[in-house]
């Protein structure tokens, strides 16, 4: 069993553990494999690393096929998708076979069904009753988000997990049934098995030579991984062997944070926008955006954070120059002689919005996004985002040639980052310390 002794993170024993993603439109590119991602992260929180990702289609004899290879070789077996009410939905039932168990109708699952219906003002044709149906010798995970349930299976010395293949169906069961589930038996730690240092404004390789002379001291006791977004790097920190405490991991994380300065982000996975969130919060102050050129992308950030109304104001999407004009008070004479993706724009723009709205704070943003935009002067990929404080305003130029989808993240990103160094050097250096490494209940 893994130790639960907060002081010692404790190898996790050896278990192979695969993930079977189900579905014809996985395949077929309509759907993105975005379980591997949520699956494989929240598994290497907890010290386990999968073994292989099979993606099979909605076939009842590739489904078997594969199930009857990974039963061999696997001690955890994770599937997505498949459990639906319609013909295309065969996993259930395959598997029964393969397994040589019965499927049995569970009244309990059908009342949840029914009463789900009901909740939503609509009517349940017969072929939902599919979904009712559960191993004998299994148990049922329960779906508060849609109708199709999990099914755990534990035969044979090995686990099998059925999941639906919604996202926002599977990720609160995988974290909330599914994880501690395989703590409570060992395959976990039931904690995170490392540290996490986010950063931002520092690439890949110079943050490696930056910390090296503090990982140096530790040597093969300590093990270091990076991870690069768009925007900003991971490092991760941990001690497989359990030769270095996680209080002592700790301590190493926080001396790394210390040499980083403003690069250094949070611990854990907090994003941009919340760590950004949490700095106004802390001091009391309020946010507005503008935007021509990201669409609303840097407003969503905030309004995607619970409690977002406390600190943010509100948003202003400007793509006309019509709209800068009415809704914030931008000159005309100004976007006449110097254009609207420019500095003195961005600048009107954040003033703006920040006295029509009330904010503390302020961002606009103005930008080249192309294809079909651009100058001589300023081509596609030219960006002007300006910051508005209650000290003064100020505007900085970039240049980031891309994709549209590219080139508006990279500008949202960008922007966070300068309103999150704005807020930690108003709050006298201290960034908020994120989520630390600590048991997981």
């Amino acid at each position: 069993m893994v130790s639960t002794d907060p002081s010692t993170l404790q190898p996790v024993p050896a278990r192979r553990f695969e993930l079977l993603t189900l579905g014809d439109e996985l395949l077929l590119g309509l759907t993105a494999n975005g379980h591997l991602t949520f699956i494989g992260a929240q598994l290497g929180m907890r010290g386990v690393q999968l073994a292989r990702n099979v993606t099979i289609t909605d076939e009842a004899a590739a489904i078997a096929r594969q199930i009857r290879e990974s039963w061999v070789q696997a001690d955890v077996i994770l599937t997505t998708g498949g459990l639906g009410p319609t013909c295309d939905d065969r996993t259930r039932e395959v598997i029964a076979e393969v397994l040589g168990q019965k499927l049995v109708f569970d009244p309990e699952i059908e009342a949840a069904i029914a009463e789900r219906f009901n909740r939503l003002g609509r009517k349940m044709t017969p072929n939902n009753l599919k979904q009712a149906y559960r191993f004998e010798r299994g148990e049922v995970l329960p779906n508060a988000n849609g109708t199709a349930p999990g099914l755990w299976v534990e035969q044979d010395g090995k686990i099998l997990c059925m999941l639906p293949g919604p996202p926002n169906e599977l990720q609160p069961m995988f974290v909330e049934q599914v994880l501690p589930r395989l703590a409570e038996r060992g395959f976990l730690l039931v904690h995170e098995a490392y540290v996490q240092i986010r950063t931002s404004g520092i690439g890949e390789s110079a943050l490696e030579t930056k910390l090296q002379p503090i990982f140096d001291r530790f040597g093969s006791a300590l093990n270091i991984a990076f991870c690069a977004h768009q925007g900003q790097v991971d490092c991760r920190l941990s001690s497989p062997t359990g030769e270095l405490s996680d209080v002592k991991i700790e301590g190493i994380a926080a001396e790394c944070a210390a040499l980083l300065g403003e690069d250094f982000m949070c611990f854990g996975d907090d994003s941009m926008a919340k760590v950004c969130a949490d700095l106004l919060r802390a001091q009391e102050k309020t946010l507005a955006v503008a935007e021509s050129g990201t669409g609303g992308m840097l407003a969503s950030a905030f309004t995607d954070l619970c409690g977002a109304a406390k600190f943010f104001q509100g948003g202003v999407i400007c793509s006309s120059n019509e709209a800068k004009m009415t809704l914030l008070d931008c000159p005309e004479c100004l976007i006449s002689q110097h254009g609207a993706v420019s500095a003195e724009c961005a600048v009107a723009l954040a003033t703006g919005v920040s006295e029509t709205l009330g904010a503390d704070y302020a961002i606009a943003i103005t930008a080249f996004s192309g294809p079909c935009s651009g100058t001589k002067e300023n081509p596609v990929g030219t960006i002007f985002v300006a910051l508005h404080a209650p000290h003064g305003v100020w505007s900085k130029k970039l240049s980031y040639p891309g994709p549209r989808k590219t080139i508006k993240t990279r500008t949202v990103n960008i922007a966070l980052d300068w309103l999150r160094r704005e807020l930690v050097r108003t709050q006298g250096g201290n960034a908020l310390p994120g989520r630390r490494l600590t048991a997981m209940q």
